[in-house]
C-alpha cells in the first residue's frame, strides 16, 4: 500500500519552517526508507569566541595537563566542556 504524502507548504521564512516542523511530523510529508545519506566535505561547525573566567590555579593545570598531551590549552579545554556536556544529556544529574 502507497501512503500518499501531503504536500509541503512554502516557507516566508526559516522562523516559521521552524515553527511548522515543531507541530508536525515530517514521516507526514516524506518517505523517509527513500532516504539518501549525503556527505557535504567543506561544511565546518561555526564557532563562536567565549571570554570565559577561570581561577589561575585551575588554567595552570589545564595548561600543564594540555602540554603533557601535547595539545594547545584551548582544544583541552573545548574537549573537556563537549565531555561534559554529553555526559550530562547522556545522564543527567538534576
Amino acid at each position: 500500500m502507497n501512503k500518499k504524502f501531503k504536500e509541503l507548504p512554502e516557507f516566508k521564512n526559516e522562523d516559521e519552517e521552524r515553527k511548522f516542523w515543531a507541530t508536525h511530523d515530517s514521516t507526514d510529508y516524506f518517505d523517509w526508507s527513500k532516504a539518501k545519506r549525503v556527505i557535504f566535505p567543506n561544511l565546518q561547525l561555526t564557532k563562536k569566541p567565549i571570554s570565559l573566567r577561570i581561577t589561575t590555579s585551575l588554567l595552570a593545570k589545564v595548561k600543564s595537563v594540555a602540554n603533557k598531551k601535547d595539545m594547545p590549552y584551548q582544544t583541552l579545554m573545548k574537549q573537556y566542556i563537549a565531555q561534559g556536556v554529553e555526559q550530562e544529556f547522556t545522564h543527567p544529574t538534576a
